[in-house]
């Protein structure tokens, strides 16, 4: 009887470790949205390599083909007059309790402007992307597609 609620016990404790110890990953594909109109903008691809966070371009949502093969007219260096679609665009963030931050590291393809960045999960299919110029910022949610 003792081995038994033993093994019970052992059992639940493993059980509340993986539930609890599981947290989804911010790699994947997620969707953005026009904060005016709240149509989808884009599919950007999350990775981590060498334990650094970027983010590509992979798929941009337009009506017609112009929109959907616009290029960085606004950006500078390497990436002036470069397509949107395909560009690493959020550039080397570490992570930090659960954070992933990073200065100059999110380049604002439309603009060329280039901010310091703050990225996290709110759950696991909502993004947190924030933006910071000084101390004004500027948030933005995106849906894990």
């Amino acid at each position: 009887m003792k081995k038994e609620i033993m093994k019970l016990v052992l059992l639940l404790g493993l059980i509340t470790i993986s539930t609890f110890g599981y947290s989804q990953s911010v790699e994947g594909i997620w969707q953005t949205f026009d904060d005016e109109t709240n149509k989808v903008e884009s599919d950007v691809q999350i990775y981590i390599k060498n334990g650094k966070l970027y983010g590509k371009i992979v798929k941009i949502y337009g009506n017609t083909e112009a929109e959907r093969n616009v290029k960085c007219t606004e950006c500078k260096g390497d990436k002036k007059n470069q397509p949107i679609k395909g560009m690493v665009f959020i550039m080397g963030l570490t992570e930090s309790d659960g954070e992933w931050e990073g200065d100059n590291a999110i380049l604002h393809p439309e603009t060329g402007k280039v901010y310091d960045g703050l990225i996290w999960l709110v759950d696991d299919n909502k993004l947190a992307v924030r933006g910071y110029l000084g101390w004004l910022y500027e948030t933005n949610y995106w849906k894990r597609k």
